[in-house]
């Protein structure tokens, strides 16, 4: 047995336990593989796993997965994404993860209208205002998502953030309960089309008290497919 289907069988007890532990049925959390900066061996032992969800930071790295792995997979954009880079999107993901301002919602109104697709995207909050991480803050996101409502390309389902890197994965707890209040809030004081429904929270650390705490979306790359090297 590989490491990869090894540490599958582990993520996949922890997210059972801690879906027992909150009263929550399995179906309601989806794992995503983070498979950036991982071979597509790698990618393809997951798959033969049973993983079907993976998660991408860069859209280059993304286009050239997909042109190799031609599978119906369900690929997430769940990095920092430059406004010329949106045009690729349009029909390679399921879901974007990090829109967090103004003129990136506009970019991806406007290549998801020209061919004539609906992004459902999710709006990064930096719920814990650290400095170095992009998102908008908890302040602000209210008056965002109202302000990209009305967008006709794109249906906005929830929120995601990225909790800061500990130790102790309870440190995080207040982040991920605060994320699901927030989008609670908006969702009583914002006329939404459709209610948003979508936690994207809790990476290879935390994912079991983010899980508590109501994700939808679980991002874990490191407890799947090890340590990544980023000189390669």
């Amino acid at each position: 047995m590989s490491h990869i289907s090894e540490n599958l069988i582990q993520v996949e007890e922890k997210i059972k336990k801690a879906c027992e532990r909150a009263g929550r049925k399995r179906e309601e959390v989806t794992l995503i593989a983070v498979s950036k900066t991982k071979p597509v061996s790698d990618i393809r032992e997951a798959m033969d796993c049973g993983i079907t969800v993976f998660g991408e930071n860069k859209v280059q790295e993304l286009r050239t997965k997909t042109a190799e792995i031609t599978e119906k997979l369900s690929w997430h954009m769940i990095g920092h994404l430059q406004n010329n880079k949106v045009k690729y999107l349009p029909g390679m993901v399921d879901m974007i993860h990090s829109v967090d301002n103004m003129k990136l919602a506009l970019e991806i109104e406007k290549q998801y209208a020209a061919k004539g697709l609906r992004a459902d995207i999710l709006c990064e909050v930096n719920m814990a205002g650290e400095e170095s991480k992009f998102g908008l803050s908890p302040e602000d996101a209210i008056a965002f998502i109202d302000s990209i409502k009305d967008l006709e390309h794109i249906r906005i389902r929830g929120l995601m953030t990225i909790a800061p890197y500990t130790d102790d994965p309870e440190s995080n707890r207040k982040y991920f309960r605060g994320l699901r209040e927030l989008m609670n809030k908006a969702n009583e004081s914002l006329e939404l089309k459709e209610a948003m429904d979508t936690l994207s929270m809790g990476m290879t650390g935390d994912y079991e008290v983010a899980i508590e705490e109501g994700a939808s979306f679980v991002r874990v790359g490191t407890g799947i497919f090890g340590e990544r090297n980023y000189a390669v």
